[in-house]
């Protein structure tokens, strides 16, 4: 019997309330036991309470210390900056964990797929330092600590030390930015150090990209400051079906955030034919992460077998089954 957990929900916007009410109800099918506490973010906790990250929220996160969240939609170029950085930051949720990996009977163009992308989650470019220095020309600052990048780089090691992973290769660009991205190299190597049983190598970000399209396989875990890991993260989803099929999380030393990452699809939003995968596999990371292991094995299966019969898929996916159709066949191997 599941012990009984009280998990922060935020549903998101656009197709997020969607996807997000389809994962609860598989995740109690699957014999959860949870108290959802829901919240607004985003545009909707905007237009309600005139700010997009409301102190219920945070405070929320930080008494549950686990939150489960689906997405939510960022203006590109104008408008409030976004949630997803706001949050990482105000909860110092430094490790953006996005394991990849082939899901059985899901056609990609590679097979054999199993990456980790670790990613700094609190500051280089995007901590959103930002100013026009004259008309016509803006300045960002790129920053990089070694506070944070000993850190993210410990946390790769010990992911990979836990997992019985091989190899971390640190990704950079430390031959033209010597100093930021060289900093961030300097630390992954002195951590890498300290973990003889793992292989530590580094590869340029360009060539990096290079090499995981044409043989994704040679790599193990990569660890990432925060905009080169955004960007690889979402070419190694494209490596398996998109980022409609990958998990995503952000961890800090006490809470855990875990999130659809890709957009809220507001031109489908209502419709009824979102596909829930990448929601349900990121709340397979948080089941695991709050010790319901078996939970998350019945609720993984019950995925691919639905996959595999073929009968019952979302059109991303090559079917013509609805949320609800797709949520329902879960559902009923669940309870077989």
């Amino acid at each position: 019997m599941s012990a009984k957990h009280t998990i922060t929900l935020i549903p998101g916007d656009g197709i997020g309330p969607e996807v997000t009410a389809a994962v609860v109800r598989i995740l109690e099918s699957a014999g959860l036991s949870a108290e959802w506490e829901s919240h607004l973010a985003g545009i909707l906790a905007l237009e309600r309470y005139g700010t997009t990250l409301p102190d219920e929220l945070l405070d929320s996160i930080k008494r549950n210390k686990v939150a489960l969240k689906g997405p939510l939609m960022t203006p590109v170029g104008k408008g409030f900056t976004s949630v997803n950085v706001g949050l990482r930051k105000t909860l110092d949720l430094f490790a953006n964990l996005r394991p990849v990996w082939n899901i059985p009977s899901v056609v990609s163009r590679y097979e054999n797929v199993d990456l980790v992308i670790v990613r700094e989650n609190t500051e280089d470019l995007y901590a959103g330092l930002e100013h026009e220095v004259v008309p016509g020309v803006v300045e960002s600052l790129k920053i990089i600590t070694r506070h944070a990048s000993t850190r993210i780089a410990k946390f790769a090691f010990d992911y990979a030390r836990k997992h019985g992973r091989k190899r971390v290769t640190a990704v950079h660009k430390a031959n033209i930015m010597k100093m930021s991205d060289g900093l961030f190299l300097t630390c992954v190597r002195e951590v890498g150090a300290e973990y003889p049983d793992i292989i530590n190598d580094d590869r340029i970000v360009d060539a990096a990209c290079m090499h995981l399209v044409m043989n994704p396989s040679q790599f193990d875990v990569l660890v990432l400051t925060n905009l080169y890991g955004d960007i690889v993260s979402d070419l190694c989803a494209g490596l398996v079906g998109g980022l409609g099929v990958v998990p995503a999380a952000n961890l800090g030393t006490e809470m855990g955030v875990f999130e659809a990452v890709h957009g809220s699809a507001p031109d489908i939003a209502g419709k009824g034919i979102a596909n829930p995968t990448a929601l349900l596999l990121s709340a397979v990371l948080m089941l695991r992460h709050i010790d319901e292991g078996a939970i998350a094995d019945r609720v993984v299966k019950a995925h691919a077998d639905v996959l595999a019969e073929g009968k019952v898929r979302t059109r991303d996916l090559g079917g013509r089954a609805s949320t609800i159709e797709f949520t329902d066949a879960i559902c009923r191997r669940l309870t077989v």
